[in-house]
């Protein structure tokens, strides 16, 4: 029998590396924020390429309806929830429209 390292002892240092943040190798340093962000919402191409040699494409739009919020704005408003809940509340500020009455004129000509 082999001696080796337990399953929990594996299991434990996997958990405490999937804890940082980041691996120190990881260097961002000349990276630009939002290089990718116009073109995202234009929709974007993923390929995929198979083992068994064969491609896929496949093309991705923004949904209808999608808002990107920008990162100041995410800090305040972390979900869908709370976005629509802060937009009711400033439509309900919102001065009402008054539907002025059809007039007669239809009427008239009958």
């Amino acid at each position: 029998m082999k001696k080796g390292i337990s399953k929990s002892r594996t299991k434990s240092r996997r958990r405490k590396r999937s804890d940082d943040e980041m691996l120190p190798e990881y260097d961002f340093s000349g990276g630009v924020r939002g290089k990718y962000f116009r073109a995202y919402r234009q929709g974007y191409t993923v390929t995929v390429h198979k083992d068994d040699g064969k491609v896929e494409v496949r093309h991705f739009k923004p949904t209808e309806g999608v808002v990107v919020l920008d990162r100041d704005v995410r800090k305040y408003f972390p979900d869908a929830e709370s976005v629509n809940s802060a937009l009711r509340g400033l439509i309900a500020l919102f001065p009402q429209k008054t539907h002025k009455a059809k007039s007669k004129t239809r009427d008239a000509s009958k």
